[in-house]
């Protein structure tokens, strides 16, 4: 009877299990087709980019496309630049994020719910409000045409980025904090030794998260920078829309080359990134 049993058992299991694999297949399918166009695209010569009917792989593998996009825009100076943007934007995020997180999850002071309650305001506000008056700050202070526009803001915060880290920080027991104060710690080497280890996978979520929206951030560059010299990659993959026609084949290999460093940051964080993502949706 036990095997009978099971023997009917099985088709229902597997059946049930594709009920919950196919959508997620095709769901994921979709996301991952225009990124498949966009790297097949890459090795395609310009003759079947444009074939009729249109096909995804190419039938004759090129790699000139890529040479042609290191020989249209100078490819390295601005992955140089588009590099010391984000790496500085990081290193302002988790400088500052979790300074604030934690004076508004663990330290007990009268500010902290009204500088949470400041904080979130502020994720309400939609950037093109505060656009036009945050370049007349930065215009009066002489600071358009260079990186500071970029690199300062992350210094002072990110709003959503403290609100997750703060999230995270709110589950780290009070026990912990209240025994690192008995042993005589400081408030900041309780928050350098104890809260931060503890908090190490919300903060690499946070990193994650400011690396790819300044590696990809395309507005704030074409506002403020007005030196070719000064371009990231997001303005420079302009170069490849001409007048008349647009360089499908350089394009799409040079937008590969952009979104590699995005992919591998997020492989390198990915233990970190879910776990950070997960607990902050928990609380």
């Amino acid at each position: 009877m036990t095997a009978l049993a099971e023997s009917r058992r099985r088709p229902w299991i597997l059946r049930r299990r594709t009920r919950r694999i196919v959508p997620v297949a095709i769901l994921a399918a979709v996301f991952v087709f225009p990124f498949a166009v966009m790297l097949f695209t890459a090795f395609k010569t310009p003759g079947d980019v444009f074939s009729t009917p249109p096909a995804l792989l190419p039938r004759e593998w090129t790699l000139d496309n890529f040479a042609e996009a290191f020989d249209q825009i100078p490819f390295w100076r601005y992955l140089a630049n588009t590099l010391f943007v984000s790496g500085m934007s990081v290193l302002g995020t988790i400088v500052s994020c979790p300074l604030v997180a934690y004076a508004t999850a663990k330290v007990r002071w009268r500010g902290a719910r009204p500088l949470l309650g400041a904080v979130l305001l502020t994720m309400m506000l939609p950037p093109q409000v505060t656009l036009i008056p945050v370049f007349l700050i930065w215009n009066g202070l002489g600071a358009v045409g260079t990186y500071l526009p970029l690199i300062v803001p992350a210094f002072l915060g990110t709003p959503f980025l403290i609100f997750m880290i703060r999230q995270f920080m709110v589950s780290v027991p009070d026990e912990l904090i209240e025994a690192a104060r008995i042993d005589g710690a400081s408030e900041f080497r309780t928050y350098a030794q104890i809260v931060l280890p503890i908090a190490r996978p919300a903060i690499v979520t946070a990193a994650v998260f400011q690396f790819v929206w300044s590696w990809t951030d395309f507005l704030n560059p074409l506002i403020y920078l007005g030196d070719p010299d000064q371009y990231t990659l997001s303005i420079g993959l302009y170069s490849f829309f001409g007048e008349n026609d647009v360089a499908w084949g350089p394009l799409m290999a040079a937008c590969v080359m952009f979104t590699l460093p995005a992919v591998a940051i997020f492989l390198v964080g990915q233990r970190f990134f879910i776990g950070g993502v997960s607990a902050g949706a928990l609380k």
